[in-house]
């Protein structure tokens, strides 16, 4: 399985900042796929370039794609915007998800503007650019996202 994560940040994408986020979402799907290849990537924020990405991995045949950051109400915070222009369909109970869990614990994360959906058979969710928002926001879903990929893969019949 081929998976993918982009990081979304100004300063990371400079150097500036160095980005846990990321590399823990890579922790997360190294323990729930030991055999897959994950592919790790930083971009600024920028819609075009965002879109543009995710076009380029869906096409690329990767089952899920993961973006991290970009999610809030920043003057550049345009990953969703980005996400539904690369999507065919979105999955809205993903992002509905995250947000509800993350507002148990902080409630701020009602502020999150993360959206999920399908460009083919690819799985894109957009989750928090904080550390713990991240981790918890993938941990909460894994079950959800295995789901997903062997229904859009079409493999699982519902449950």
């Amino acid at each position: 399985m081929r998976l993918a994560v982009l990081t979304i940040s100004d300063r990371c994408s400079q150097g500036l900042l160095e980005d846990t986020a990321g590399p823990a979402v890579i922790r997360i799907l190294e323990q729930e796929w030991q055999q897959a290849e994950i592919l790790a990537r930083t971009l600024a924020d920028d819609e075009d370039a965002i879109a543009q990405e995710l076009e380029e991995l869906s096409n690329a045949g990767m089952a899920l794609v993961l973006t991290v950051g970009g999610t809030g109400l920043g003057p550049r915070d345009r990953t969703p915007e980005a996400t539904r222009r690369a999507i065919d369909r979105e999955a809205p109970g993903i992002a509905e998800a995250i947000r509800s869990q993350g507002a148990a614990h902080n409630p701020y994360a009602w502020l999150s503007r993360g959206v999920s959906g399908l460009k083919g058979a690819t799985l894109i969710i957009n989750l928090p650019g904080s550390l713990r928002g991240a981790e918890q926001s993938l941990t909460l879903i894994l079950p959800l996202v295995r789901h997903g990929l062997e229904t859009a893969a079409g493999g699982q019949v519902h449950p």
